[in-house]
């Protein structure tokens, strides 16, 4: 009996180990899989991403002329150049005021087309139409409306107004902002109504059986809860404003009015002069604003490691 009693309790053992053993080598094959998925998303990320990154680096801090290690002298030579300074002021001015009004009326309009229902899911479509159109065909819409012979100035002279060269005034950093807004505003209320949508609405009827009005609900309810769409958001906005070189330099050529004089020009005329040097270093220093950014934006919208 006590034979029998030994052999059934070392079987039951066995049994328990080996399902131990073949749960440990179905997570060790599931991560192994997981990381063949991975694999070639990151092998192109470092080849075309972070080793060119690397190499902009190194060229940071080395001569293109002699090609020798020169130490902080091209970061010196950046930060008192009058060119880097005002493409650097222009640049911050631009998200400044861009990146606020962009995400701020995409958001009341996000609102104000999801109370709309299906009314709200055509005009929707209609606010994605800029995202189609070319970047060439924008730019040559607005040279049509703002050029000497445009059709803002043929309404100023029927008018009896002052006609403007507008592209060449600093009226041309508002109609920059105009163009990013109407180019950008429909994605941008495309991500707010997918982060509307994922707002129960039992939370609203609670909060208005409480006696909370519209007003309310917007600040106390689905402001809190979009702080996670907030980031993204906010994030894919920031990458988009540097899209609008494209724009600007159809429209102005390589020297713009000096309202819009953006770092992206300051690149392409180093580029183009072989400043590798000089626009490596000023690369880097991009970067590092751009990622500080974006550090302390998660900072802002996370709690204990998770986003609010």
């Amino acid at each position: 009996m006590k034979q029998n009693y030994f052999k059934k309790k070392r079987k039951k053992g066995k049994m328990r180990k080996n399902p131990g053993n073949l749960f440990h080598g179905r997570e060790w094959k599931m991560a192994l899989r997981g990381i063949g998925f991975v694999l070639p998303s990151f092998a192109g990320v470092c080849i075309f991403m972070l080793v060119p990154f690397l190499d902009v680096l190194r060229c940071s801090f080395t001569s293109v002329a002699t090609g020798k290690f020169v130490g902080w002298n091209n970061y010196q030579m950046v930060f008192t150049n009058d060119a880097f300074l005002l493409a650097g002021k222009n640049t911050i001015r631009f998200l400044a005021i861009g990146l606020p009004l962009l995400l701020v009326l995409s958001l009341l309009l996000a609102v104000f087309l999801a109370e709309w229902g299906r009314m709200g899911e055509r005009l929707k479509n209609m606010f994605l139409f800029p995202m189609a159109i070319p970047v060439v065909s924008v730019a040559m819409f607005w040279e049509l409306l703002f050029a000497n012979k445009g059709f803002v100035n043929a309404i100023l002279h029927l008018a009896g107004g002052q006609e403007s060269n507008w592209l060449n005034t600093n009226a041309a950093f508002v109609i920059l902002i105009g163009s990013f807004l109407w180019k950008n505003l429909g994605y941008d209320i495309l991500l707010w109504m997918a982060g509307l949508v994922m707002i129960p609405h039992s939370v609203y009827e609670a909060a208005m059986m409480d006696g909370a009005g519209k007003i309310r609900c917007f600040f106390s309810v689905t402001l809190p809860n979009l702080v996670p769409s907030f980031f993204v958001i906010a994030v894919l906005s920031l990458m988009n404003a540097f899209k609008i070189f494209r724009e600007a330099y159809l429209v102005a050529g390589d020297y713009p009015h000096e309202s819009i004089y953006l770092m992206q020009h300051l690149y392409n005329n180093w580029f183009r002069e072989l400043s590798i040097d000089k626009m490596s270093a000023a690369a880097v220093v991009h970067a590092i604003v751009i990622g500080a950014f974006v550090i302390i934006l998660r900072k802002l919208c996370t709690k204990d490691g998770e986003l609010l």
